[in-house]
Parts: C-alpha cells; sequence; structure tokens
C-alpha cells in the first residue's frame, strides 16, 4: 500500500525534471543562440585570444538552434488536416494497430535519435590537432535534421490518432487506447525485476507520461481552434482528458505495486530511485560538469525534448493567430512568463534535489575531485585491450560525448574498490542492510554490483550510449 504514493513522488520529481528541460528550448536556448551569435559578429573586437571561435557548448547551442529552425520550416509541408482525415478514414482495429506500433517506433527513434546528437557534437567541437576519425559535421548535421524531422512527425501522427480517439462518437477508439494500457500489465509483471531494470522502467514511465501531457495539450489546441476557442468545447474534452490520465496512473500503480511484491523490493527502492536522479541534477549544476541539464535528462530517461518541441511550435503557430501590436505584447509576456517559469522550476528542482542527496547521504561523491583531463578526449578501447595491467590516464577514461556526464571510475581489482555510505545505500539489497558489517570480510571476494548512478548509460530500449 505504500507504493502509490513512493511512486507517485518519483513520478511528480521525474515530470518536474522533464519539464525544466522542455522549457530550456522555449526559453534559455534562444538566449544561449543570441550570445553566440553575438560573440561570433563581435569576435574581430576581442581579436583570436583562444584557438577556438567559439566554447564547444556554444556550438552545440548553435547546432541546437538550427536544427529546430530548420525542422519548424519543414513541418510546414506536412498537412496536419489532411493527416487528420485520412487517419479518421480508417477502421478502429487498423487504428489500434499503428497506435501500438507508433509506441514502440517512439522509443526506438528515442534511443536512436541520441545517438545521432551526440555524434554531431562530438564531431562539431572535437579537437584541431586530433585527425578526424568520423565523417564530419555536414553529415552528421543533416543526418540530426532528418531524425528530429522524422520524430516530430511520428508523434504528429501519435496526437492526430488521440485526436480521432476524442472526436469519435462512440468513444470505442479512446476505451480500447486506453485499455491497450493495461496490455503492459501483462508482460511486464510477471517477469522477474532487479532493482536496476525497475530503474530503467520507472524513468521510462516518467518519460511516457510526461509525453502523453503534452499530446493531450497538443489535441485540446487543435480541438478549441476547430471550435473557434469557445470555453464551453473545453468542458466537453475535460472528462476524456481526466479519464486518459486517471488510466496511466492507476495502470502503472498496479503495475509497479506487483513487481515489487513478485521481486520482494521494498518501497524504499524509489526514494533511491529519486535521489539518483536528483545526483544527476546537483552534478550537472557544478563548475566542473561536462554536461548540459537537458542532456543529461534525455540519457536517463530516453526523452528528447527537440522533436517534441518542434511540433509544439508548429501546432501553436498554426493555431494562434498573432495581429496587432496587443498581441506581439501578449507573446513577449507569454515569453517572459516561461523564463519565470522555467528559473522559479530550476530553483525549486535545485533545492529538492539537494535535499534528497543529502538523505541519501551521497556528498562524497559530489566532493570527488573532477578529472583533469579535457572533457573532449575519447576513450581508446584499444589501448585498454592490450595494457589491461597498465594504469590508464584519466583522459582515456572520459567518455567519448562532448555532452557526458562525469562518471568516476571504475577499476578492474576488486580488493581496490572502497566502498562508501553512498555506495553501500545504492547497491545493498533490502535484506542486506544489518549484516554489512559482519560481512564485510566476504563482500571483498565477491563481484561488487553495479551502482544506480553508473547504469544511466542505458535508454529505455537499452543500447548503451558511451
Amino acid at each position: 500500500m505504500r507504493i502509490p504514493r513512493e511512486l507517485e513522488k518519483l513520478m511528480v520529481f521525474g515530470i518536474f525534471l522533464c519539464l525544466d528541460a522542455f522549457l530550456y528550448v522555449f526559453t534559455l536556448l534562444p538566449l544561449r543562440v543570441f550570445l553566440a551569435l553575438f560573440r561570433l559578429l563581435t569576435l574581430p573586437c576581442y581579436g583570436l585570444r583562444d584557438r577556438r571561435l567559439l566554447q564547444p557548448a556554444q556550438v552545440c547551442d548553435i547546432l541546437k538552434g538550427v536544427i529546430l529552425v530548420i525542422c519548424y520550416f519543414m513541418m510546414h509541408y506536412v498537412d496536419y488536416s489532411m493527416m487528420y482525415h485520412l487517419i479518421r478514414g480508417q477502421s478502429v482495429i487498423k487504428l489500434y494497430i499503428i497506435y501500438n506500433m507508433l509506441e514502440v517506433a517512439d522509443r526506438l527513434f528515442s534511443s536512436f535519435g541520441q545517438d545521432i546528437l551526440d555524434a554531431l557534437y562530438w564531431t562539431a567541437t572535437e579537437p584541431k590537432e586530433r585527425k578526424r576519425a568520423h565523417i564530419g559535421v555536414i553529415p552528421h548535421f543533416f543526418m540530426a535534421v532528418l531524425y528530429v524531422f522524422l520524430h516530430a512527425i511520428l508523434i504528429m501522427v501519435q496526437a492526430t490518432t488521440l485526436n480521432v480517439a476524442f472526436n469519435s462518437h462512440n468513444k470505442s477508439l479512446l476505451t480500447i487506447m486506453m485499455s491497450n494500457n493495461f496490455v503492459e500489465i501483462k508482460g511486464s509483471v510477471f517477469k522477474k525485476f532487479e532493482k536496476n531494470n525497475l530503474f530503467q522502467m520507472s524513468n521510462s514511465d516518467i518519460k511516457e507520461r510526461f509525453t502523453n501531457y503534452v499530446l493531450l495539450l497538443i489535441v485540446c489546441l487543435r480541438n478549441m481552434e476547430q471550435f473557434s476557442w469557445n470555453p464551453d468545447h473545453l468542458w466537453v474534452l475535460f472528462p476524456d482528458v481526466c479519464m486518459v490520465i486517471a488510466s496511466e496512473v492507476a495502470v502503472d500503480i498496479v503495475k509497479h505495486a506487483f513487481i515489487t511484491k513478485f521481486n520482494d523490493i521494498t518501497a524504499d527502492v524509489y526514494s533511491e530511485y529519486r535521489a539518483s536522479l536528483a545526483f544527476d541534477l546537483v552534478s550537472s549544476r557544478q563548475k566542473n560538469a561536462y554536461t548540459d541539464y537537458s542532456d543529461s535528462v534525455a540519457r536517463r530517461m530516453g526523452f528528447i525534448p527537440l522533436p517534441l518541441a518542434v511540433l509544439l511550435i508548429r501546432v501553436v503557430t498554426s493555431s494562434i493567430k498573432v495581429q496587432g501590436i496587443l498581441s506581439y505584447a501578449c507573446v513577449i509576456l507569454f515569453y517572459f512568463g516561461l523564463i519565470s517559469l522555467k528559473v522559479l522550476n530550476s530553483i525549486v528542482l535545485l533545492g529538492k534535489s539537494c535535499q534528497y542527496v543529502k538523505e541519501a547521504k551521497m556528498e562524497e561523491k559530489l566532493s570527488n575531485p573532477p578529472p583533469t583531463g579535457t572533457p573532449n578526449k575519447p576513450s581508446s578501447k584499444s589501448q585498454n585491450k592490450c595494457k589491461p595491467s597498465q594504469g590508464l590516464s584519466m583522459e582515456e577514461n572520459l567518455s567519448a560525448s562532448v555532452t557526458s556526464q562525469p562518471v568516476h571510475q571504475k577499476e578492474n581489482v576488486i580488493p581496490l574498490l572502497v566502498t562508501s555510505n553512498s555506495d553501500q545505500f545504492l547497491t545493498t539489497p533490502d535484506g542486506d542492510e544489518k549484516d554489512i558489517t559482519q560481512d564485510s570480510s566476504e563482500l571483498k571476494h565477491r563481484s561488487a554490483k553495479k551502482d544506480l548512478l553508473e547504469i544511466d548509460r542505458f535508454t529505455i530500449c537499452g543500447n548503451r550510449i558511451d
């Protein structure tokens, strides 16, 4: 009975993390692109003090901004109305199959898309002294543009299918789509789950729930536009929206409750998951962090905000017509309101994250000295295989991705491992907390279990990202 409360605490915290990364695209990213372009234009006034024209983070910001603009104009060639009537003409069973295929394709796209974006960022910011081992920036850039465009179209088809379900007269399609959530219970409850596997499932559920909220927002915007923004029609949509959200919450609660029951996992594991997410946030705010926060959320949960942001901008600009000085003033005020919401959300999240990290006694991991090597130096797999006994430099152990987080080194020799309180908190099974001191000599000869902070290199599909 404690599972619903602990699970919803994790879900709420994770949804606000996704919201923070999503708002970053609309608020801070345009400002950072403007500052990067301003630096380029004013560079002759300051002279070339450094070898680089722009910092690696500024290069990534410009690439993100250009991808957003190009994909936004490409989305104008996709007719939403034609897609709506094409989907509405299909049978109910066919639409049910299409919606299931779209969910699977969305997960695969999220997994592959982060690899494409990582490859683009690394290729664009790799050191000049190094010989290029990649095919170049331009092909990777076109691959990233194509990925964001196709993923945005896929999410648009999902939103259109959901819109058809809302507007069907007998609501049969909506009922079938809601019952599709209960198929998750059959597919996952009776399987064996470890703590790490349950953590990946929780992250996937957080990302799925946040994406559904954005899809419902898009459906409401399209329906309100068709009814000339009549407030009465919003109350017609409200029961269906509540039904979809309630079914999603109920399925998650039942699924996690029985998974933890069958695998003898206590409800306290969700506080560990929440502390692990909080650790990501706190570590990304440090001065020596190698990653932007939105990239760490994408890596942990498989949530990539760029395609969803492109679709939302496309729907909002087509649904709301801005005419006159007063309308532009309202748009500017709305933008400042979004910035205020982003800053307030970031402040609250950072405070809560520090609280969760302290409660989990994970400050020692934050206080470890960062590696002194260059963050853009990739690790050499051939050297790791040929020289297993020699000490590797810090630069060779860093991730190949520009946006990768500082991950603590893992030694191959087990007796050299030093276990701290935070390691015991995250890696000790539920029934072994009392026997830590008694079995300390035996633990030296056992293989060390993976830390929750060291398994975040997997997306929701299980593909290794670094």
